[in-house]
């Protein structure tokens, strides 16, 4: 009897590793972007990625910087105040998409130029994504909403 409790506990357990095993599996290959890189601008320039790594950009869109081209062209530069990066997106834009404004996209790094495939605006006046001020900060480029207020 305990041979066959002994049995079937190895079952269960070699059954869950499988599932386990599965189940990472099947969500690495439906959503392999779900696993891209942030970069800021400054971690562009200095250690490019290779052409087919997907990754996440973000920073400030540069003022003065954008260019629009033919259809739904578009190039610009993102910045964090140190390093400063070209992108070029064909496609629609989010409204509240500018110069100054924080953006986050999404591509790859091809010939010196970030090609973007998706483009993230902030949603209302005073949000950021959390990368891109952890990025903006570290270049001491970013002041406080209340901070920005309180001196206006």
């Amino acid at each position: 009897m305990k041979g066959l409790k002994k049995q079937r506990r190895i079952q269960i357990i070699v059954l869950a590793v499988v599932a386990m095993v599965a189940s990472f599996a099947a969500f690495y290959i439906a959503a392999p972007n779900a696993l891209q890189y942030f970069r800021s601008p400054t971690e562009v320039t200095e250690n490019p990625p290779p052409p087919s790594e997907t990754f996440r950009i973000g920073g400030l869109v540069e003022e003065g910087s954008l260019v629009r081209g033919q259809g739904a062209e578009i190039s610009f530069r993102v910045t964090d105040g140190n390093g400063i990066v070209p992108v070029s997106y064909t496609g629609l834009l989010p409204d509240l998409f500018g110069e100054g404004e924080g953006v986050v996209a999404t591509g790859k790094l091809v010939d010196g130029t970030f090609v973007a495939t998706e483009i993230l605006a902030k949603h209302d006046e005073t949000y950021m994504p959390k990368e891109v001020i952890d990025a903006l900060k570290e270049q001491g480029m970013y002041v406080e909403p209340d901070a920005a207020a309180a001196t206006n």
